[in-house]
This record gives C-alpha cells, sequence and structure tokens, in this order.
C-alpha cells in the first residue's frame, strides 16, 4: 500500500518550512507534496483526479486561504464541485482571523479550520493531532470510482 500523501497548499516558504518541521516533530513521515499557489495545487489535483486517483490524490488537503493565482476559496470551491475530488479531506490551515472567511469555506464544505498558532511548540502539537486524526483514527471515505 503506498503511504498516504498531504497536500500542503501555502505561498509562505517560511511556513512551508515550519509545517515540515511539525511534522518531523510530531513523526507524521507521511509524504508531503507542497503546492506554492492555487493554481499548482488545482493542476496537481486534477492531474491525479484524472489519471488513478486512488494511487496519487492525498490523503489530506492543507489549504491556506491567500494565495496568488487562485484563491483557496477558488480552490476549495473547485475541489468541492468536481465528483473525482468532492470527498478529500481538505483542512483549512492559515493565519485569517476573519469570521467571513470561516463561514465561507464552511459553506463550501471544508473539514476543519485550523488557525496557525504564532508559536511553534503550539503549531507542532496542532499538526500532530491534525496528523493522529485524518492519517491515523478518521475513516476516510472511498474514492470516486465514477
Amino acid at each position: 500500500m503506498k503511504p498516504q500523501t498531504i497536500l500542503l497548499v501555502e505561498d509562505s516558504l517560511s511556513d512551508v518550512d515550519l509545517t515540515k518541521r511539525a511534522f518531523r516533530k510530531g513523526r507524521i513521515l507521511n509524504e508531503l507534496v507542497v503546492a506554492e499557489d492555487g493554481e499548482e495545487a488545482l493542476d496537481y489535483l486534477f492531474g491525479c483526479a484524472s489519471g488513478d486517483a486512488a494511487r496519487c490524490l492525498p490523503a489530506l488537503t492543507l489549504l491556506d486561504l491567500k494565495l496568488p493565482k487562485v484563491s483557496g476559496l477558488e480552490v476549495l470551491r473547485r475541489i468541492r464541485a468536481d465528483a473525482r475530488t468532492r470527498r478529500l479531506p481538505v483542512v483549512i490551515l492559515t493565519s485569517s482571523r476573519e469570521e467571513q472567511d470561516v463561514a465561507a469555506v464552511y459553506d463550501l464544505g471544508v473539514n476543519s479550520y485550523i488557525r496557525k498558532p504564532v508559536d511553534f511548540n503550539q503549531f507542532a502539537e496542532a499538526i500532530q493531532h491534525l496528523g493522529l486524526y485524518w492519517l491515523v483514527l478518521n475513516e476516510p471515505p472511498p474514492a470516486y470510482s465514477g
């Protein structure tokens, strides 16, 4: 069985590095694929969805909201609009504290919304809990077979 992949959609290189460190500290050894903007994320996801989705699509997508080219909100909208990716677990991982952002992503069917803590130890703990829940405890939905 192929190890479960995590897609991190994040344009800040320092946040990417911070997330990688938090994964290592939490002993989350899954492959981490990084997309630096919304367009790259969509290319990755829908490139996978058009091929062997069961082998390629990530087990979990961590999505920032404020992205270049295509916003995180639009990425989520497109994920949920397509039957091949509709069931993918998507967690918003952002620094946004805007109530309208929280409402908008839940309206679009996001699975969870996590604000990035400023403190590294708090962030690492949040990532460890996130990984434990989504990659170990959670029962994933069946892959699209359409």
